[in-house]
């Protein structure tokens, strides 16, 4: 049974750091785009950062310079280091692995960014 346990959510005041990790078992990521996304109340999922297997990264916009997307194949994980967080980074985030047709979600960690 595959499954992804997603941790290091939680509630941090403006200008802040987290951050989250993205455990998968059951099936070697090695060859998996690893990718965050994130979904606020009223809002469409949109994605936040992603890296390649082979390393190569993709970052939104309203993100780049502040996260920073990174992986351990060897522990099949993947990291989001948020810095400077702002009050409008607030949303769940949830981590997905993806390959071809196989595609698997987290189960979501909540970020608030609040003074």
């Amino acid at each position: 049974q595959v499954q992804l346990v997603e941790s290091g959510g939680g509630l941090v005041q403006p200008g802040g750091s987290l951050r989250l990790s993205c455990t998968g078992s059951g099936i070697n990521f090695k060859f998996y785009t690893m990718g965050w996304y994130r979904q606020a109340p009223g809002n469409q999922r949109e994605m936040v950062a992603a890296i390649a297997y082979r390393g190569s990264t993709y970052y939104a916009v309203s993100v780049r310079g502040r996260f920073t997307i990174s992986r351990d194949n060897g522990r099949n994980t993947g990291y989001l280091q948020m810095n400077n967080l702002k009050p409008e980074d607030t949303a769940v985030y949830l981590c997905n692995w993806r390959n071809g047709s196989s595609d698997y979600w987290g189960q979501g960690t909540q970020v608030t960014v609040s003074s």
